[in-house]
C-alpha cells in the first residue's frame, strides 16, 4: 500500500474549487499529499481549502484561469514559492458546452478549447520543466468518456466537448512519449456521467436521459462522489511508475453499450 501514499508529494489541481476537482484535491491530501487549489472562483477556493485544513491536512488556494497564460505563470510561480517543488499535476479544469456546430458560436467554441484544451496545455508548458529538473512527476488529465462517445439527442449534442476531450487524450499520449524519459508520466482518465457542478444543471436536469442512461449503463447508475479519487490516486502515485500515455474510462461500464 506505500505505493500508494503521497506523504512528501506537492499536488496541484486544477479546476479544484468544486465537483471532481475538490473531491480530488480532498484525496491527495488524505493521502498525505500537500496540495494547491487553483480555480477562478476565490469564495469557493478559499472554502476547499479551510475543509482540508479543517480535516488536518496542508492545502492552499490559488486564484487562477487555466486560459490565461500569465495567470499560469503566477500560479506556478506561487506553488513553488510556498512548497518549492510540484509532484503530480491533475488537470481538471473543463467546461461541457452545448450545441451543434451549426449553433455553437465562434466564442462558446474558442472558449471551450482554451479552458479544456489550452489550459492543459499552459499548466504543462510552466510545470513540466520542474519535473524534469527532478526527474519525476505524474500528470493526469481529465478527458471524458464524450472523447469516443457522442449522443444524438438535440439536448445531448455537445461537439465542441467532444472535440476539446479527444483532443485532451491525444494531447496525454503525445506528452507521454516526450517526457517518459525524464520519470515524468502523463495519463488521462475519461469519466462517464458523475454529478457534479457541471452535469447537475444540465444532464441531471433530463430525467428521461438519467432513465436510459442507468438503462444502457451496465452499473445501471450514474458515478457516485468520490469513484474517480481511486484511479486518479493510481495515476498519481509511485504504482504508476511504468505506466503512462493511457487513457482509462472510468463510466461503470457505459462505454460497452
Amino acid at each position: 500500500m506505500n505505493l500508494f501514499d503521497l506523504s512528501g508529494k506537492v499536488a496541484v489541481v486544477t479546476g479544484a474549487s468544486s465537483g471532481l476537482g475538490a473531491d480530488a484535491a480532498m484525496a491527495y491530501a488524505e493521502a498525505g499529499a500537500d496540495v494547491a487549489l487553483l480555480a477562478r472562483r476565490k469564495e469557493k477556493l478559499d472554502a476547499m481549502t479551510k475543509k482540508i485544513a479543517n480535516a488536518g491536512h496542508h492545502a492552499i488556494a490559488v486564484v487562477c484561469d487555466v486560459s490565461d497564460e500569465e495567470s499560469v505563470k503566477a500560479s506556478v510561480d506561487t506553488v513553488l514559492s510556498q512548497y518549492k517543488k510540484i509532484d503530480i499535476l491533475l488537470n481538471d479544469a473543463g467546461v461541457a458546452q452545448g450545441g451543434s456546430v451549426e449553433s455553437l458560436t465562434t466564442q462558446q467554441w474558442d472558449n471551450s478549447m482554451n479552458i479544456n484544451v489550452k489550459g492543459i496545455y499552459l499548466m504543462s508548458k510552466y510545470i513540466v520543466p520542474q519535473m524534469k529538473k527532478r526527474k519525476y512527476g505524474r500528470i493526469v488529465n481529465i478527458a471524458s468518456v464524450n472523447a469516443v462517445l457522442a449522443d444524438k439527442a438535440d439536448a445531448l449534442v455537445r461537439h465542441v466537448y467532444n472535440a476539446s476531450k479527444a483532443a485532451v487524450v491525444g494531447l496525454t499520449k503525445g506528452m507521454a512519449a516526450s517526457y517518459a524519459q525524464y520519470g515524468i508520466t502523463v495519463n488521462a482518465l475519461g469519466p462517464g456521467l458523475f454529478l457534479s457542478e457541471m452535469t447537475q444543471d444540465t444532464l441531471f436536469k433530463h430525467q428521461e436521459f438519467l432513465n436510459t442512461y442507468s438503462a444502457l449503463c451496465p452499473a445501471s447508475r450514474p458515478g457516485n462522489k468520490g469513484e474517480l479519487n481511486g484511479p486518479i490516486l493510481f495515476f498519481s502515485s509511485d504504482a504508476c511508475s511504468y505506466t503512462t500515455g493511457q487513457f482509462i474510462l472510468v463510466d461503470g461500464g457505459f462505454s460497452l453499450t
